[in-house]
């Protein structure tokens, strides 16, 4: 059970100041130490901007990785980092991303970044964050992972991609718990898009084998979507494909993008209290730039309550906030931290 009832949250990614943006198109213009030091910036940037809404749950950001799924490849061995896009021009797709070659067996010796992000955030936090306030880490599942990587005769579908992964994310997640992370959500968007098309009790067993050694050791989130490239979707914004499959998860809070379908599937909320499951509802549309008021998520968290008790309910954006204006995300997010704020004082509940 969650520590606090109508918990806010985010997913992970937070935008990008406009600097760093810049200086990650110009890394050739500065040392090592220069590039620690904005990456240390940045997030005190970004955690700033989170505490500063009130969130109940902060993460860094992400802000030391180019893209939440795609940085993670430079840690990876047996792969060629070089690829080049098939259409570089033209409106905004995922075809505008190359896929990389696989040149050999995978090996991450040094691992894959997220437990010296989580050092960063936790001594950033330690003088900067709130007593009380819960810090999370973030890292792809292995489907995923190997979205943007090339079979070849080794690995001759996606499938064998995600199995070879599979050990190196489970190895990362046993780290970051043994480094003390009481948080951690698993990043499976590319499962909630292919839902209506793959075996989906193949995807839980490879979900459930990756958090296997972590499993009642520390808090465990899922997050899905329908994919968010530059606003985009890739999915078939068909959240029913995935239950009741879904429900075997063994997690303990599991994210569903509602505000960009309207929540009309809010009933499934339900569902995944009533399997023993904290629903964390995605309250903001990351891929709009109107701006939830206070009083439309006070509406809207009030709309959840009818599917589940405070204690079950978790509020975030609909994804992360990286294609979003850093501007529209704190207001969004602030808004949505206050909307929530108002049901708390209505219920007396406001911690």
């Amino acid at each position: 059970m969650q520590e606090c009832p109508l918990r806010t949250s985010v997913i992970g990614s937070w935008p990008f100041p406009g600097w760093l943006e810049f200086a990650s198109q110009h890394l050739d213009q500065f040392g090592a130490s220069d590039v620690a030091e904005m990456q240390e910036d940045a997030v005190v940037a970004a955690v700033h901007d989170q505490v500063a809404t009130g969130l109940d749950v902060v993460t860094d950001g992400e802000q030391t990785r180019l893209d939440f799924n795609l940085s993670f490849y430079g840690y990876l061995e047996g792969i060629d980092l070089e690829s080049a896009p098939p259409r570089r021009w033209g409106p905004p797709a995922h075809d505008q991303r190359g896929k990389h070659r696989i040149v050999g067996r995978f090996n991450a010796h040094r691992g894959l970044g997220a437990v010296d992000e989580y050092r960063r955030l936790s001594r950033i936090a330690a003088v900067t964050v709130p007593a009380g306030t819960t810090l999370k880490a973030s890292i792809p599942g292995p489907f995923t992972l190997s979205g943007r990587l090339e079979p070849n005769d080794q690995y001759p579908d996606r499938y064998a991609i995600t199995e070879a992964l599979l050990p190196i994310v489970r190895a990362e997640l046993t780290q970051l718990v043994e480094a003390g992370c009481r948080e951690v959500c698993i990043d499976e968007p590319s499962m909630s898009c292919y839902a209506h098309k793959e075996d989906t009790r193949r995807f839980v067993d490879l979900f459930n084998r990756t958090i296997e050694p972590i499993v009642g050791r520390t808090r465990i989130c899922m997050h899905m979507c329908f994919g968010n490239y530059k606003g985009r979707s890739i999915g078939s914004k068909r959240p029913e494909c995935m239950f009741p499959d879904f429900l075997d998860l063994k997690v303990d809070e599991m994210h569903l993008e509602m505000a960009t379908l309207n929540f009309q599937p809010l009933h499934l909320v339900q569902q995944v209290v009533e399997a023993g499951i904290d629903a964390a509802v995605g309250i903001v549309d990351v891929k709009s730039y109107y701006i939830e008021t206070v009083e439309e998520i006070a509406h809207r968290v009030r709309q959840c309550l009818k599917f589940a008790a405070p204690e079950q309910l978790v509020f975030a954006p609909d994804c992360g906030l990286s294609q979003t204006a850093r501007w529209a995300a704190r207001q969004k997010v602030a808004n949505m931290v206050e909307g929530v704020r108002t049901v708390r004082r209505e219920l007396g509940i406001d911690p």
